[in-house]
């Protein structure tokens, strides 16, 4: 039988578990008296272990065989459940994670446990957890067992090393560590490599190549390097390299890693896993009361699903997609023929596409608690690491959103959720002080409206300095003192997200009030969405992100300009309007018009995007006023085609970052119209 056959399977259910351990362990800290909660987490342990064995996964096995020691030691309160306890089976779960992650990424999902496992060990056997972090202090430097453990050679490199060393080369281990909040972690491996390379070769890397450069890695990897230089030079050069935290280097010692090449399948043979499985499954404590408890729960209806694998639903949608394209073609031609015949069956037609492609978008279709559900554990951890008492609520976890935003927001939120925790809520003597609960609450919110779909990351802290926001802006040009005086507290606000601009005071490893905000604002604009920020000093801050239900077709506005078809986002569109001539002013070297009392800057597309001029402008002109948030635009066109949904097609490899155009459709006529990127627009 091929295990291949089921890995996916594996991957699926083994992050279901873990997921459920994360969730039921925040609980029994709450709870630690509550035995069902203990069960629920030994129960996915047992299933987790028993998944891993069968699929050869020895240390993932071994790790979670020791977490049923202490969870059955824990249920028959033979160990307590306290804080100190929890961040070691904590830590534990983080690295069964690390190995499930590692096996998704098509790795061998070997990782070293025996520094955990012994914890594991010793909590068992009643020491101290005090005790056990004394002594087991977290070491910088890793042992050449350790890297031996996460760089495995084979038969050809040990070859190449060990033939380098007798030619008077030398062979290091580079462990290297991006700094937190290192925008191109790929940029910057790819200089790292680039340097190794002028002065040796590397061996192997632990990720590998193709994961370092698609950036599944967290912020550390490490380096095998065969070079003549020493190891000074080899870290200085290194560390020239921008946004790097720190090199840590190694000689490496081919005896020992040839030894431990030589035992390592013999120490951890399956033969010897089964049977210590086998021994604890005996007597793992699934006990009389455990099955009693099994018994009194009703039987689960069957559950009439399948496990799709996202790479067919997007092959699905691009057909689908194509499919569009020539509906859009057939009403073209219906109305060209004039045939009723023809006509009614393209209405029928699209009433049946645009039903599958409500079915095909609700497939695709996942809830945000996909997302969310990591967070409560990440708080807990935060608020430990910086002595804060902070609840985490949230609210609207069952709105769903497409797979693909899915994929992309998790990383702008943790970003959020990190500045609210270090510098948005402040310690429980602070808040004392002020006449607040010691506990500091956020809460995250999601909901849906329309076709968008909006996030709320909102603390109770202390709120935003608006002065100290605006000198700092001042300070680095981002405003100048003439137009700083006219500014709202909410334009005030918004300036955080420009470009390095921070308030803290220092900036810390957690996160930095503004670092990074300015990355945020991208992300979540290149997914066709946009961010804003409110704040009342003293009682609290909002995040809020709204985003598009859907990225791959979007209803747009058609527009003529000159020979050309644009598309415009209807999410990003006002109104439309016809102006005269004479409503066209002038500021500040910019033709502006009076839009319900607000200034907005007129555009000329034709003019902007260099299209050739075809035609005579007449006195009236065609505008479309657009938003990006609090700022809009008139977006000048000769004329209006109508709304229209459209296909969201790519520029390809060649076009790639095109100012102000999203991307192109192929339209009914089989014309190719750009989609304008209103946020590039307006941000110009």
């Amino acid at each position: 039988m091929e295990s291949n056959q089921y890995l996916d399977m594996f991957i699926d259910e083994s992050n279901e578990h873990l997921q459920a351990m994360n969730e039921n362990l925040l609980s029994l800290e709450k709870n630690p008296s509550d035995t069902s909660i203990v069960n629920e987490v030994f129960r996915s342990a047992h299933t987790l272990k028993g998944m891993a064995a069968t699929m050869g996964f020895e240390d993932l096995a071994s790790l979670t065989h020791q977490m049923e020691n202490v969870l059955d030691g824990i249920r028959n309160n033979q160990i307590s459940a306290t804080s100190e306890l929890m961040d070691v089976v904590f830590e534990s779960v983080d690295y069964l994670e690390e190995m499930v992650e590692d096996i998704s990424n098509n790795g061998s999902g070997k990782k070293n446990v025996k520094a955990i496992v012994d914890k594991l060990e010793r909590i068992e056997k009643g020491e101290a957890v005090q005790e056990i972090a004394a002594t087991t202090a977290t070491q910088e430097h890793k042992s050449q067992t350790e890297v031996a453990s996460e760089l495995r050679f084979d038969d050809f490199e040990l070859t190449v090393l060990s033939q380098s060393k007798e030619q008077g080369f030398s062979s290091f281990n580079l462990s290297i560590h991006l700094r937190e909040d290192c925008i191109l972690k790929a940029a910057r491996v790819f200089m790292v490599f680039e340097v190794l390379e002028q002065i040796g070769e590397v061996i192997k890397s632990n990720p590998t190549v193709e994961q370092l450069e698609e950036e599944k890695f967290e912020t550390s990897f490490i380096v095998t390097l065969v070079t003549k230089e020493s190891a000074n030079e080899v870290k200085e050069r290194v560390m020239k390299v921008s946004e790097i935290e720190k090199v840590v280097i190694d000689e490496l010692n081919l005896d020992a890693i040839n030894n431990i090449t030589d035992n390592y399948d013999h120490d951890s043979s399956a033969d010897s896993l089964t049977e210590k499985l086998s021994e604890k499954d005996d007597n793992s404590g699934e006990n009389n009361q455990e099955k009693e408890s099994d018994k009194q729960k009703a039987a689960p209806s069957a559950n009439k699903t399948i496990r799709v694998n996202i790479e067919r639903l997007d092959t699905l949608m691009n057909l689908f997609e194509e499919l569009v394209i020539d509906r859009g073609r057939l009403e073209q031609i219906s109305k060209e023929v004039n045939s009723n015949e023809l006509t009614e069956t393209v209405e029928h037609m699209s009433r049946i596409s645009g039903d599958l492609q409500n079915i095909i978008l609700n497939m695709r279709m996942v809830p945000v608690e996909q997302v969310f559900n990591r967070f409560p554990r990440m708080v807990r951890g935060l608020s430990k690491d910086l002595n804060k008492d902070v609840h985490l609520e949230i609210i609207g976890a069952e709105t769903e959103l497409d797979r693909t935003v899915i994929d992309e927001i998790g990383d702008p939120l943790v970003h959020l959720l990190r500045n609210s925790i270090d510098h948005g809520v402040e310690d429980p003597e602070t808040r004392k002080k002020n006449g607040k609960p010691a506990q500091g609450n956020i809460t995250l919110n999601a909901y849906h409206s329309g076709n968008h779909v909006f996030i709320e990351v909102s603390d109770d802290g202390a709120g935003i300095n608006g002065e100290k926001v605006l000198n700092k802006a001042i300070d680095r040009g981002v405003v100048s003192k003439e137009n700083a005086s006219s500014l709202t507290d909410k334009q005030v606000y918004e300036l955080l997200f420009s470009s390095g601009l921070s308030t803290a005071d220092q900036i810390s490893d957690i996160s930095g009030r503004g670092v990074g905000l300015d990355v945020v604002k991208s992300k979540i604009e290149s997914l066709g969405g946009n961010v804003s920020v409110d704040s009342e000093p003293g009682y609290g801050t909002e995040f809020l992100i709204q985003l598009p239900l859907t990225l791959s077709i979007i209803s747009v506005m058609l527009t003529e300009v000159e020979d050309e078809i644009f598309a415009i986002p209807l999410s990003s569109i006002i109104e439309t309007a016809i102006i005269k001539d004479e409503e066209i002013l002038a500021a500040h070297n910019q033709k502006v018009i009076d839009f319900r009392g607000s200034v907005v800057p007129l555009i000329y597309l034709n003019e902007f995007f260099d299209v050739p001029k075809t035609t005579e402008k007449g006195k009236y002109h065609s505008i479309v006023i657009v938003r990006k948030g609090e700022k809009m635009a008139a977006l000048v066109v000769d004329s209006f085609i109508g709304q229209q949904e459209i296909v969201l097609k790519s520029l390809g490899n060649y076009l790639t970052n095109v100012f102000a155009i999203s991307g192109a459709t192929i339209l009914g006529n089989g014309q190719v119209a750009l989609i304008v990127d209103c946020n590039s627009l307006i941000k110009s």
